[in-house]
């Protein structure tokens, strides 16, 4: 009789992958990160925005360019002739973007990086000191040997050898 190894199934594979840590800290950094983009999206429509504004005639989400000429809008906003290019809106999302990146680089990272640097060099050097300690008493045990063997008196011939 031939025993079978029972296949998981997908529960199990699925139960296994759960309790996996770096699933719960995905999950964490996932709802961390959109909590962060809605900040660093309100910082940009309400300043970055109004100070580009404040340089043309309107706010980003405005800028746009006409492909095909004439473009003209209702009140309602929607585009009634031409072909327009909003460009403004995707210069908003890069600035969002770019922030992001730029404060999650110098607020995260760069510390995070410093830190580890200094955690490898104290653990560099705590295994140079152990590596030098571990070296001196193998030479104190060597001496403690050779004066054990000098005392008996090397004639006898009964002493520990040299290896």
């Amino acid at each position: 009789m031939v025993s079978e190894k029972k296949e998981p199934g997908v529960w199990e594979g699925f139960k296994a992958f759960l309790m996996r840590g770096n699933v719960v800290d995905l999950a964490v950094a996932v709802v961390i990160g959109a909590a962060f983009t809605n900040i660093v999206n309100s910082v940009v429509k309400g300043v970055i925005n109004p100070l580009v504004g404040a340089f043309g005639t309107k706010d980003l989400d405005h800028y746009s360019s006409c492909l095909k000429a004439p473009c003209k809008t209702n009140d309602a906003g929607e585009v009634v002739s031409g072909i327009p290019i909003m460009w403004g809106p995707v210069l908003s999302a890069v600035l969002s973007f770019v922030i992001t990146a730029a404060v999650v680089y110098f607020l995260m990272v760069l510390p995070m990086a410093k830190y580890l640097a200094r955690a490898a060099a104290k653990k560099a050097e705590k295994e140079g000191t152990q590596e030098v300690i571990e070296i001196s008493e193998l030479e104190v045990l060597k001496e403690i040997r050779d004066a054990l063997v000098a005392q008996r008196g090397s004639g006898s011939g009964s002493g520990p050898r040299e290896e």
